[in-house]
């Protein structure tokens, strides 16, 4: 099997890449390595979504069999501990749109064609990653830090995470046809910016942890 590993830095599939065979670094953004009997290729998009959609796009025309989405991601909803894994399966693009006053106008208020919506229909055969809750969740330029615009995203959208690149990933895959999954792992609660309350390594261990269990499940 031919796997693509899709993340926005190296940091948070490290872990990951460590238990990898026959690492071998590219010039491009992408390392080949393989696992057992499956060529795993990572690639480490940079932050972002413009950055995410153009590079996983143009790394999927190399034929590939399943694409996973691996890192960390915000929570609106305590419901989630930190270090909790999810499978983010609906995605929306909550900035795409216009603010006319206090009100914000979807594509579809504003009469406009354009995909603000993505929703993960892939049918992936594993046990593990069965297994893992799937969640909704939106993809920003801007993390939310501040309550008034906390409180309007989660009434438009309801979101349960929030991350910089998974609707990007997920519409990528879609256009190309990919089977996909984006697993991340919970590092903070979306409220006002206190990384004392963060726990990023928790989150990088569990999630690279669970993907070496999805992977040990092929």
């Amino acid at each position: 099997m031919k796997i693509l590993i899709v993340s926005a830095t190296q940091m948070e599939v490290q872990s990951l890449l460590d238990k990898m065979e026959s690492v071998r670094h590219s010039t491009e953004k992408i390392i080949f390595s393989r696992y057992k009997n499956h060529e795993i290729n990572f690639l480490v998009t940079g932050i972002g979504m413009v950055a995410t959609a153009y590079f996983t796009a143009k790394t999927l025309c190399n034929n590939y069999d399943i694409a996973f989405n691996v890192g960390i991601c915000g929570s609106f909803s305590k419901s989630l501990e930190i270090g909790s894994v999810i499978n983010c399966v609906q995605e929306h693009f909550s900035e795409l749109g216009a603010e006319d006053g206090e009100h914000f106008l979807s594509l579809k208020d504003l009469n406009l064609d354009g995909n603000s919506e993505i929703m993960n229909e892939s049918i992936i055969k594993n046990n593990i990653l069965e297994l893992i809750p799937k969640v909704c969740g939106i993809t920003v330029n801007t993390t939310h830090g501040e309550e008034t615009s906390i409180e309007k995203v989660f009434q438009r959208f309801h979101p349960m995470i929030e991350s910089m690149e998974g609707g990007a990933f997920l519409f990528a895959c879609e256009q190309e046809k990919i089977p996909c999954a984006q697993i991340r792992a919970v590092s903070n609660y979306v409220e006002r910016r206190n990384k004392e309350n963060w726990n990023i390594p928790l989150a990088i261990k569990n999630v690279n942890e669970k993907m070496l269990k999805i992977l040990n499940a092929f």
